[in-house]
């Protein structure tokens, strides 16, 4: 079920993408380019619903950043929500990351029947299953699986922060409010998230792909049109280099003139092995034969990553984001690194936390750790960092009112 599932979504991907050639491959574009017209109807309808106050969303008395993006995957959200965190902790906020747990373990739910029954008040309302403590700042409580790979991640990560799991945000947040008294939030992957009142919307555009391919789910990746960017209170472009990101800051402002602009690259801080924990300097890769095992959204970026650290990457290996490794997936790209005399398999630090535990290592396995390196617009995130630890700070374009209006 799994691999068929994976499949499906490999297939769309590569539709979108136009890797997939043919008859029934423009059929599919075709189809979902009417079901994306669908889809930002439905998005408008429910921005538009919010901004009237038909649909009222949640104050939990306490500021809430919400991380987000426009476009599905790949950005590389995580690390800045950890920049973020490990910031405002050391600040001595008690900052606590609430997340949805994506592809993690589903929580048992009451039956649809009893829930509807509820509703209309022919049953007792069943009660509600607590959120998922992934980390209660002193120890990590749940494993990958049940947290989901990303809060994991960050928990293990975020020694003093709290992570806490659950599709209801503001059950979450009350949650880590009552019992671990945190007086700021976190909202992993909130920008589509209006059920939590946000006090700052920090937007992240990936300047490889800032917009997709401009078409809507299902027949692109973005969540919602371009134009929504004009809700962002700050901006943070990813993956930059050393050359200031000037075509796509003019793009950028076409949508939003008042954000200000931060831009930053993902930079690796070092290796280190699966098995024993130990550290390789990040200069020990250069010159060596690796193969380079991924689940995640944009792979290609993981390798190009590897080959400009002098790196040869002869083998790869690609699987869905958020795939959850086999050991018999991870023993056949040994068995194919082995017959090429590579030195390591090189993957991820989101990866390794779906690995399967292993009998034996036949050839080291090491991931990457990455941290966010702010390269232009630090002056910007010191000043956000003191708008969230001020109290009445509320800069503009983070209302309500200012959702966009139909049509």
């Amino acid at each position: 079920m799994k691999d068929t599932l994976e499949d499906i979504e490999n297939f769309i991907i590569d539709v979108i993408l136009h890797n997939k050639r043919g008859f029934r491959a423009w059929v599919a574009r075709w189809v979902f380019f009417a079901l994306s017209k669908l889809y930002a109807s439905v998005v408008m309808l429910r921005l538009w619903l919010y901004r009237e106050r038909y649909i009222h969303d949640h104050h939990l008395g306490v500021p809430v950043i919400s991380i987000g993006n426009l476009t599905v995957g790949g950005t590389g959200k995580t690390p800045v929500v950890e920049l973020f965190a490990r910031t405002l902790r050391d600040k001595g906020r008690a900052v606590a990351i609430l997340s949805r747990g994506y592809k993690s373990k589903r929580t048992v739910r009451p039956r649809l029947w009893k829930r509807w029954a509820a509703t209309f008040h022919l049953i007792e309302k069943p009660p509600e299953p607590p959120p998922r403590v992934v980390s209660d700042g002193k120890k990590v409580l749940l494993d990958s699986y049940t947290a989901g790979d990303e809060p994991w991640m960050l928990a293990n990560n975020l020694p003093g922060v709290p992570v806490v799991v659950d599709k209801n945000r503001v059950k979450a947040g009350r949650h880590a409010i009552d019992v671990f008294a945190s007086d700021v939030l976190l909202l992993d992957d909130g920008m589509q998230y209006l059920k939590l009142k946000h006090r700052l919307d920090i937007v992240l555009v990936d300047r490889t792909a800032p917009f997709g391919n401009g078409h809507m789910l299902p027949r692109g990746t973005l969540r919602e049109p371009a134009q929504h960017l004009k809700r962002a209170s700050y901006i943070f472009i990813t993956k930059s280099d050393e050359t200031p990101n000037t075509d796509l800051i003019t793009e950028i402002r076409r949508y939003n003139r008042d954000a200000e602009i931060v831009e930053c690259r993902h930079r690796p801080m070092h290796f280190q092995h699966m098995q024993s924990g130990e550290r390789m300097p990040i200069t020990d890769l250069k010159g060596k034969y690796v193969g380079s095992l991924s689940g995640i959204a944009v792979p290609e970026s993981f390798e190009k990553g590897l080959r400009q650290l002098g790196a040869k990457v002869e083998a790869t290996a690609r699987f869905a984001d958020h795939h959850r490794f086999t050991e018999r997936e991870i023993k056949q790209f040994i068995d194919r690194c082995l017959r090429r005399d590579l030195e390591f398999i090189v993957t991820t630090e989101k990866d390794i936390v779906r690995f399967p535990p292993l009998p034996r290592f036949d050839i080291p396995i090491i991931f990457m750790r990455v941290e966010i390196e702010i390269l232009r617009g630090q002056e910007v995130f010191d000043k956000l960092i003191r708008l969230t630890t001020e109290p009445r700070a509320v800069p503009p374009g983070v209302l309500i009112r200012n959702l966009p209006v139909m049509g």
